[in-house]
């Protein structure tokens, strides 16, 4: 008998009709006001203004936004869009938008669509309720959007969205974007600073940014029969299906018809908004899957994932699904991550991490290569605090994600092109040196990393060919947030080796390749301990990073706390990326979610407890009594051979009756004394040491209670139930 009534469209298939099988690239950024729409919609000197501030970073004065405002709503219009918005993201995490209609009086009262410079570049919505780390006091509401002209405005459905930063009355970052934009600005210039060393007509350098995003998807119908999958995006409590990924059958598998289905009609309205997603595939757990868009630059890369995440809970909701992005929605299989995929790309159109055809380009390749190594073994703690969150804590150092500690990959090839150049002679090379170096080391690069097909599956952090893959990011997280890190990490490290380098050129009288060999040869040896081509789920790697003096923050509350430690407000500093007061705010907010968060599951854990599990459990008990009662009266003495089963669960349901209403009770005490900590440090590791223990107890007598009741009076959907979609 079915307990739930999923919503039937397994049956549905998937209708290709003439307007759905329209070419992608002719429904590619339609609905996005971008350099083709400007051209056609600005006035000349309007658009060469707005690409000289997306070039350059100058400001748009007053004049040229209103003729940017009046051409954006033109186009707006034309489009079917009735309002605007400001299209943020705020330290919730997810991003935020207040809608304003294309409608004012005029005196007279007539009516008429309005849109100017003045509402474009900057709005005051209320910012009372945004967490904000103590920057601005609750009764203060001012909090500025302004506008970001590197990521263009969209139409979604009816509303004109202008992507933008949110900052306090005092210009503090209250958002992700704005540290982001900074950040970006300070590897530009330092990444350009260094590149002119091998080209002198290279301008700018962006970073770019590929993420593949990972996500569950479950019927509708069975998520709204579970509070644990509404309140907090997970199963709290769950046994395991029979048959979970252990086949390996779901991993590139065809895809369902109902998720194709579902796949597609996300694809076309990602192909609106300009988001260019390529690559969809079954992932390794049941109903996992994976999607990825081809590289974009950072900062229009992390806009475009936030909205898709928008976009697919709107889509998943009309094709009745739900879905999920924490990750770890489901005990017992895989998690979710969403790998970042970082290079540096200059305006000349080359990749900074891809080898080129002479040694001059594969030297620039090494130079980037090797900054971007030593910079991630200085700041390794502060990379790893980037991806902290209560979610990813259950994937971090499980045996599925990288672990907790950060290494780096780069292969048995470049491993030994890196040993060659450590053992560079100091100082002047000869001319014998400099040919074994620029033809026999150098020179090879691209011949030893065309077969280097090698890839470490454990590594937080690897080299893949031409880019830096960042492993660990979770899958409903920002990707704002790592790239952030990552970028000032190699923006502070590149500014130092310039300085190092012409430092050498000037006082050792060293040629410009000499100077760099000598300084990559010292980065090398220095480091050496982030370098780890091993499996990164041993107990020998765990020691061994040990002894080299790596980090190894297991949860949360660990890794913040390197964010305001003198390092951090240093480096911070020294690139212009955050001020003390935002790093400080920015610790405090994190930690604040992360104590949200588990309140919230402990909340849950317990109406679980009390009003799903214990009544069932109760019910299912006074089943068996009856049934033992009966069968004592039919039977008489003789009953007791005949009623030992249902005696044996009865009493193995009891047992784990008082061990699960004995923990839910204690975690609730444990909770109460937590909330009463007034520094948020200290409640965020009480609730991290204290509190969440109690959660595995709970879930396994709530799993083994699961397994003694009948399945028809059990109250929530059971794994086998929810994992596989038909």
């Amino acid at each position: 008998m079915k307990r739930f009534e999923a919503l039937s469209q397994s049956d549905n298939r998937v209708v290709i009709n003439m307007e759905e099988s329209e070419k992608r690239s002719h429904l590619f950024a339609k609905n996005v006001f971008n350099d083709e729409k400007m051209l056609q919609f600005l006035t000349t000197e309007a658009y060469k203004k707005v690409q000289t501030a997306i070039f350059s970073g100058n400001k748009i004065d007053r004049k040229i936004a209103d003729q940017v405002a009046e051409g954006m709503k033109a186009w707006a219009l034309a489009m079917g869009a009735t309002h605007y918005t400001h299209w943020f993201q705020p330290l919730t995490g997810a991003t935020a938008e207040k809608h304003d209609a294309f409608f004012d009086l005029m005196e007279d009262g007539r009516a008429l669509e309005k849109f100017g410079g003045r509402q474009l570049v900057q709005q005051e919505p209320d910012a009372s309720s945004f967490p904000s780390g103590g920057i601005r006091n609750t009764f203060e509401a001012r909090g500025y959007t302004a506008w970001d002209p590197t990521s263009p405005a969209f139409v979604y459905k009816t509303t004109l969205c202008i992507p933008t930063i949110f900052v306090s009355y005092t210009g503090e970052a209250l958002d992700n974007k704005a540290p982001l934009l900074r950040a970006l600005h300070a590897v530009d210039q330092a990444a350009t600073d260094v590149a002119q060393y091998f080209d002198k007509t290279v301008r700018k350098v962006h970073a770019t940014l590929g993420w593949e995003q990972e996500y569950f998807l479950i019927d509708k119908a069975l998520a709204q029969s579970r509070p644990d999958i509404l309140m907090t995006g997970r199963t709290l409590v769950g046994n395991a299906a029979a048959k979970g990924q252990q086949l390996d059958d779901h991993y590139f598998g065809v895809i369902p018809s109902r998720v194709l289905s579902f796949m597609s009609a996300l694809e076309k309205q990602c192909m609106v908004l300009g988001i260019p997603v390529k690559t969809r595939h079954n992932e390794v757990a049941p109903n996992q899957f994976e999607l990825a868009p081809v590289f974009e630059e950072a900062n229009l890369s992390v806009d475009h994932n936030l909205l898709l995440m928008d976009v697919m809970d709107e889509i998943a909701d009309k094709h009745g699904f739900k879905v999920l992005f924490h990750e770890k929605p489901f005990a017992g299989i895989n998690g979710s991550g969403k790998h970042n995929n970082w290079s540096l790309a200059t305006d000349t159109g080359v990749n900074l991490l891809s080898p080129g055809s002479t040694p001059m380009k594969n030297l620039q390749f090494l130079t980037f290569f090797i900054n971007t190594i030593k910079g991630v073994d200085t700041y390794e703690e502060l990379l790893r605090s980037s991806i902290a969150s209560a979610s990813n804590d259950h994937r971090l150092g499980a045996n599925e994600a990288p672990p907790a500690i950060l290494s780096i990959f780069v292969g048995k090839q470049l491993s030994d092109v890196l040993d060659e150049l450590e053992g560079v002679s100091k100082g002047k090379l000869s001319p014998e040196e400099k040919t074994e170096l620029k033809l026999n080391v150098v020179g090879k690069i691209p011949e030893i990393l065309l077969d280097n097909t090698d890839r470490n599956r454990t590594s937080p952090f690897a080299f893949t060919g031409n880019k830096f893959e960042m492993r660990g990011v979770g899958s409903k997280m920002n990707c704002a947030k790592p790239m952030t890190v990552l970028n000032t990490i190699v923006a502070k490290q590149l500014t130092d080796f310039k300085k190092e380098v012409d430092a050498l050129i000037d006082k050792k009288s060293l040629k410009k390749d000499e100077a760099v060999f000598n300084v990559l040869r010292e980065y090398i040896k220095t480091s050496k301990r982030i370098r780890f081509d091993g499996d990164g789920y041993s107990k020998d790697w765990e020691n061994e990073a040990k002894k080299r003096k790596l980090s190894n923050n297991k949860n949360t509350p660990d890794a913040l706390k390197v964010l305001t430690s003198k390092d951090s407000l240093a480096l911070f500093a020294a690139t212009n990326v955050m001020n003390g007061k935002e790093l400080v705010a920015h610790q405090e907010v994190e930690l604040d979610n992360y104590v949200f968060h588990i309140q919230i599951e402990g909340r849950i854990l317990k109406e679980l407890v009390y009003n799903y599990i214990i009544p069932a459990a109760i019910k299912y008990q006074n089943l068996l009594l009856e049934n033992v009662a009966g069968l004592k009266e039919v039977y008489g003495a003789a009953h007791k051979k005949i009623t030992e089963p249902q005696l044996n669960i009865l009493e193995k349901i009891g047992e784990h009756l008082v061990a699960i209403k004995k923990s839910a009770d204690r975690m609730n005490e444990a909770r109460e004394k937590a909330d009463r900590f007034v520094d948020i440090d200290k409640k965020a590791k009480e609730y991290c040491d204290t509190i969440q223990p109690y959660f595995e107890d709970i879930r396994g007598n709530a799993d083994v209670l699961e397994q003694l009741v009948s399945d028809e009076l059990w109250p929530l959907a059971k794994y086998r139930e929810l994992l596989f979609v038909k």
